[in-house]
């Protein structure tokens, strides 16, 4: 198992300086559920929403989570993000919605963070858009899919 990277030798939380890491092109994708009653999805799906479209909501809070990352999670290094993708699907045998983010940049730290806040804070929206008609809505299997690039390697999951 590797070392912990934001601790430093005091034992103390820390930003990790990547000033000397090369500038590589880093991707990651991830992954999240909400799990609904089959009416509040055909709901949603319908478009007779009374909050108005809750997957492009979803979507932008996502992109726009991605983007705030750093001013969320301790120390995460600001990034320059070249792309942001939230994806939504709908999943009538599931009972829920699937979120897909994916993340991509050239530079020295990775995306794992970003693509995993824009899943969850998409999902989060969903819950916060639906919940005047379910309240027992479920967020889960929030996870990381995916990434490339950087001195760590690839991962998939």
């Amino acid at each position: 198992m590797s070392e912990l990277t934001h601790i430093n030798a005091s034992g103390e939380a820390n930003m990790v300086d990547v000033s000397d890491k090369a500038v590589t092109v880093r991707e990651a994708r991830a992954e999240a559920w909400v799990l609904m009653a089959n009416e509040t999805l055909q709901l949603i799906l319908s478009g007779q929403h009374h909050k108005g479209d809750v997957f492009a909501t979803a979507r932008i809070a996502g992109i726009m989570a991605a983007k705030k990352t750093a001013d969320l999670i301790p120390l995460c290094h600001p990034l320059a993000l070249s792309k942001v993708e939230v994806q939504l699907t709908a999943d009538v045998e599931r009972g829920g919605v699937q979120i897909n983010s994916y993340c991509k940049l050239s530079g020295q730290t990775g995306v794992e963070m970003e693509a995993l806040t824009a899943a969850s804070v998409a999902a989060l929206t969903i819950y916060d858009m639906c919940k005047a008609v379910q309240k027992d809505m479920r967020i889960e299997g929030v996870r990381l899919l995916e990434k490339r690039g950087g001195k760590s390697g690839d991962f998939t999951a």
